[in-house]
């Protein structure tokens, strides 16, 4: 799984449940360096990724993506190697035959903290525009919706099975920003 001289092939990787039936993420890559292709339910390839913490990115894409990540697969290297963590990559994306759709045009839902003025309702937007408003209450306004946008999240990651805690940054729902701490 992680000889750093040979390429592998992204088809010869097992696929592995993002979520497992005790509703945890893959504990094993835990702190570990490596490259990830993340599939939906019906795997189709969403993205590429590689990390100095496999885990801990996979739980941001889960987050950012609940509704497609159902599948991963993962090859770990030892040592942090920007260039074969890239080579790697380029690899699958070349064997795919195409830039997985979360490489391209969708890249920054899966790597950017979520922004809820994107997700506002009319009524949360009024609210929001609203000129009597000062900073201070744009700011809880914002905060309200991301405590809004956190409960639903967290609600369709239960109904997936998810046992594994998810906190957010409470530090960025003040400017409309959901990101796991």
């Amino acid at each position: 799984m992680n000889n750093e001289n040979q390429l592998p092939s992204l088809i010869s990787l097992p696929y592995i449940s993002y979520i497992d039936d005790q509703g945890d993420l893959p504990e094993n890559v835990q702190g570990k360096i490596g490259v990830y292709a993340i599939f939906n339910e019906d795997k189709i390839l969403q993205f590429i990724g590689y990390s100095r913490d496999i885990y801990l990115s996979l739980r941001q894409h889960l987050v950012r993506q609940p509704q497609k990540c159902y599948w991963v697969k993962i090859h770990t290297i030892e040592r942090p190697n920007r260039t074969i963590l890239e080579n790697i990559e380029q690899t699958w994306i070349a064997e795919n035959g195409g830039l997985p759709v979360g490489n391209g045009e969708q890249k920054a839902t899966w790597t950017q903290p979520i922004d809820v003025k994107t997700v506002m309702t009319p009524e949360e937007q009024e609210n929001y525009q609203n000129p009597v408003h000062d900073e201070v209450k744009q700011m809880n306004i914002l905060k309200n919706i991301a405590r809004r946008v956190e409960a639903e999240i967290i609600a369709a990651l239960e109904l997936r099975g998810l046992k594994t805690q998810i906190r957010f940054n409470p530090k960025l729902k003040e400017n409309g920003l959901l990101d796991v701490k």
